[in-house]
């Protein structure tokens, strides 16, 4: 599985944004798939996670996760944004339910969140 995350960018602490993370490769949609993100000088930390089918989720409340598996895509609703919430964030792949970052084998690029106060 190949994946890349995008939709990240620049918004006022109270705002919304919404990350997008796109896979190839027949496995996608059978996979566990999760968000994590990593702040400077901090460790990267689960954010969220959702099964194959999309019936089940772990995301904090200002958070949503989603997925389109005919479109092969995850996405991250992130509203009532914080300055904590400043980070890379990344999209990843498993196979296991998971929130730990070593069991996921997949891995996207990251995109970049800044949220100004």
């Amino acid at each position: 599985v190949q994946l890349q995350a995008s939709g990240g960018g620049l918004v006022q602490a109270g705002g919304s944004l919404r990350l997008s993370c796109a896979a190839s490769g027949r496995t996608f949609s059978s996979s566990v798939m999760g968000w994590f993100r990593q702040a400077p000088g901090k460790e990267r930390e689960f954010v969220a996670r959702i099964n194959w089918s999309g019936g089940n989720t772990s995301v904090s409340g200002r958070f949503t996760i989603s997925r389109d598996n005919a479109k092969n895509t995850m996405y991250l609703q992130m509203n009532s944004l914080k300055s904590g919430d400043t980070a890379v964030y990344y999209c990843a792949a498993s196979t296991r339910w998971s929130t730990e970052a070593k069991f996921y084998r997949y891995w996207g690029q990251g995109t970049q969140v800044t949220v100004s106060s």
